[in-house]
């Protein structure tokens, strides 16, 4: 029963996810007004799906394996993956409530680290922290610097990028916008692509939990079905998006325009991509909004508006705490109840 359940709430997840991804993906290209949003969500819907099919799975397997849940009981084991993702369910139906932006990746990690922490205890936790020491990332310290570090790198990245695309297009006339505006038709592809790369591996990796709590594999395993499942969950959230948080990122932070729109796109593709490639979870929510801001400030930094950017900033802040103890709250409440 509870690994039906466990596979149900992933699906609910995944699609969440990618209700709650797709304005990210879309909003500045919709914002510059070069694209339909009709047009531009089944573009994003078709890469979105193809992203988890030919992705690999370095971002699951660093997800399925930082808690241990190999020597605990199945149910206990399964008491902290539901947690956890109910404790990212609750908290990205929380912030599209509001129409803020959030990251599913934090929420997941911290609510599964707050479920273990209260079902298992520290120790079954594989804090990476040795490993580091030897000059190797695995475990709960790799997925902390790719979430810690992606926004800065999508800042950065951003910022260097619009710097280069400022001194390459005083070398264009304005004849050359249909370039661009095919230019855009492949960035926005590519950006949905790396998110449906590294987020459904995320939903990937707990349903890899739920089949070794429930031992149906000796060892942490994703099956073709399991790919496929998370593949068509985040694709479908992702085609009936969050409209509501289009408004923050596409024309809450800086005034869009077609250059913006692309370097916003590949910038965050950039880093989203290279994060999969180590298997490093990264947000998509905020690597997209960092690179705008960087893509602003390398072009009017007086004309980014700081205090969305501020808000949105203080979102995040508290997505790690609230998340990590909505994790602990439904372990406690699952392992009552059942």
């Amino acid at each position: 029963m509870m690994l039906v359940l466990g596979i149900g709430l992933v699906i609910v997840y995944d699609f969440t996810n990618g209700f709650h991804d797709a304005a990210d993906m879309v909003a500045t290209a919709i914002a510059s007004s070069t694209m339909s949003p009709g047009r531009a969500i089944f573009i994003v819907c078709l890469f979105t799906f193809l992203g988890p099919l030919l992705g690999g799975l370095a971002v699951a397997n660093t997800i399925g394996e930082f808690v241990d849940i190999s020597d605990t009981s199945s149910h206990l084991a399964q008491s902290v993956v539901l947690a956890a993702i109910m404790a990212a369910i609750s908290y990205n139906l929380i912030t599209w409530k509001f129409g803020l932006p959030s990251s599913s990746s934090n929420s997941l990690t911290s609510g599964l680290v707050g479920a273990a922490i209260f079902a298992l205890g520290s120790n079954y936790i594989n804090w990476g922290f040795s490993a580091l020491e030897n000059g190797h990332l695995e475990g709960f310290t790799k997925i902390l610097i790719g979430l810690a570090f992606s926004p800065l790198a999508g800042f950065i990245v951003g910022f260097l990028m619009m710097k280069l695309f400022l001194s390459i297009l005083k070398r264009f006339s304005s004849k050359s916008k249909k370039l661009f505006l095919f230019t855009q038709y492949i960035t926005v592809s590519w950006l949905a692509f790396s998110h449906g790369t590294n987020d459904s591996q995320k939903g990937m990796g707990v349903i890899g939990m739920l089949l070794l709590a429930n031992n149906m594999y000796s060892e942490f395993t994703v099956p073709l079905w399991v790919i496929l499942l998370c593949a068509s969950s985040i694709t479908l959230g992702t085609l009936f998006g969050g409209w509501s948080i289009i408004k923050t990122v596409g024309f809450d932070i800086y005034k869009v325009k077609l250059i913006h729109s692309i370097t916003d796109q590949i910038s965050a593709a950039t880093v989203i991509l290279g994060s999969s490639l180590i298997g490093a979870p990264t947000s998509t929510t905020q690597v997209v909004t960092t690179s705008l801001m960087g893509v602003g400030a390398a072009e009017r930094p007086k004309h980014v508006r700081w205090m969305v950017a501020g808000s949105i900033l203080k979102g995040w802040l508290l997505n790690i705490p609230i998340s990590f103890l909505l994790g602990l709250l439904y372990c406690f409440l699952i392992t009552r109840i059942f």
